[in-house]
């Protein structure tokens, strides 16, 4: 009960940070008499308006992950997974990382969809290659890359395969080293309190709802606190500054991976954006970001420490930055 009351006064003081910068932010108004010596800057208004561009832009996707997640928890049970889930390693493997063309979800959508799959019986590594290349490995992406690359149509080609190693190599490193659950102890009471509330009332539509909005809030502030960061730090830190990090290949790469990790872009854009530095980086450190982004990002990080332990999320977090590097500064120019 105490543990109750402590996590619900965390979160209603979270909530009152979150609610008094998205005043700051979003309100037309006055400021406080406090902040009355301050005005709204044009670098002012340039976070507001990337930090609305982000929240918009991964909202609907959250949303999609939510309502995903709660129809996974209310009409799929954990045989059923259990079932469809090869246990051969071998197997396994290409099945995740092709997940995501039956399943085509942003990495912003993904991290509730995971955390049910895995409580309901998915193996860890498993989840995580799914996690990592259902991002990238389906057909929305490959498209908009296309688009985006147009006369380079390489770019499709190494994006997709790079995915797909570092998201096999990475489940197979945890097939081995990852015996334990990863899922945080309060994240798996909060999983079992809802199935158990969920199977009181019976009622399979209104159970999903119920379920998909107490999710989205779980996730909603760790998203508006992720773009927030990421709209401060693209405004206050100047392009020409990231620019100047190019001369070397492992420079290129990694300041490119920085900017996929700031940025918090969706897969679906994030193509665009890489595509606007062709003339400033090389290929390999376009690809560092396109491929690195959707698995790795400010606001996706927040999400994954809000579900899996810390431990787990930090070796996660170095072992696709290792991988990718590895892979990209290798890349035929």
């Amino acid at each position: 009960m105490l543990a109750k009351l402590r996590t619900i006064s965390l979160e209603m003081g979270f909530a009152l940070i979150m609610g008094a910068l998205l005043y700051l932010f979003l309100s037309g108004g006055q400021l406080p008499s406090i902040l009355s010596n301050l005005h709204y800057s044009t670098q002012l208004l340039d976070v507001k308006t990337l930090f609305l561009s982000i929240l918009l832009e991964a909202i609907p996707f959250v949303l999609i992950g939510v309502f995903f997640s709660a129809l996974l928890q209310t009409f799929v049970s954990d045989e059923t997974v259990r079932k469809w889930t090869p246990r051969n390693p071998i197997l396994a493997i290409p099945f995740a990382t092709m997940l995501g063309f039956l399943f085509p979800v942003c990495e912003c959508a993904i991290v509730p969809i995971v955390r049910r799959l895995i409580h309901k019986g998915m193996p860890v590594y498993v989840g995580m290659i799914f996690l990592l290349a259902g991002p990238i490995v389906n057909p929305v992406v490959m498209a908009a890359t296309y688009t985006a690359f147009p006369n380079q149509p390489q770019m499709v080609l190494y994006r997709t395969l790079f995915a797909f190693i570092v998201a096999a190599a990475v489940g197979l490193i945890l097939f081995f080293t990852q015996k334990t659950s990863p899922l945080k102890i309060g994240s798996e009471y909060e999983i079992k309190h809802e199935e158990q509330h969920l199977n009181m009332q019976g009622k399979k539509l209104s159970s999903t709802f119920t379920h998909a909005v107490d999710e989205f809030f779980d996730m909603g502030k760790f998203l508006i606190f992720g773009a927030l960061i990421s709209a401060i730090i693209q405004v206050y830190v100047s392009r020409d500054v990231l620019t100047s990090f190019s001369e070397t290949p492992l420079h290129a790469n990694l300041t490119m991976m920085g900017l996929g990790f700031i940025f918090s872009l969706c897969s679906e854009a994030d193509a665009f954006i890489a595509a606007s530095f062709s003339g400033t980086f090389s290929k390999g450190s376009l690809l560092a970001f396109m491929v690195f982004g959707p698995m790795i990002d400010l606001k996706n990080t927040l999400l994954l420490a809000s579900v899996f332990r810390i431990g787990f999320v930090a070796k996660l977090i170095s072992l696709v930055t290792l991988l990718v590097l590895l892979l990209t500064l290798f890349y035929p120019l």
